[in-house]
């Protein structure tokens, strides 16, 4: 189990990752931020998941669907900063 200091690097660089490109970072994204093997980002995702917070994956993969306030998928909720509309809210 990760520590709580690992929890919060992997979740502010997920909300980092979505900030700068509009979308999630996979798994092994994860792994390299931190230097780690693949299967140890996997982990550590699924550790963050597993909080009670208003994030998810897709059923039945490692993909992240949803990272509040963001959202991976497309929805009639479009973010534009500065001009810019890279991003989809919940």
């Amino acid at each position: 189990m990760a520590d709580k200091q690992q929890l919060d690097r992997t979740y502010h660089f997920i909300l980092e990752t979505f900030v700068n490109r509009g979308y999630a970072p996979h798994f092994t994204e994860i792994a390299r931020e931190f230097s780690l093997q693949p299967e140890e980002g996997q982990r550590l995702l699924h550790e963050l998941m597993a909080l009670p917070l208003p994030i998810w994956l897709y059923p039945k993969t490692d993909l992240i669907a949803s990272f509040a306030p963001f959202n991976n998928l497309p929805t009639q909720y479009r973010l534009t900063v500065d001009g810019q509309q890279k991003w989809f809210a919940q």
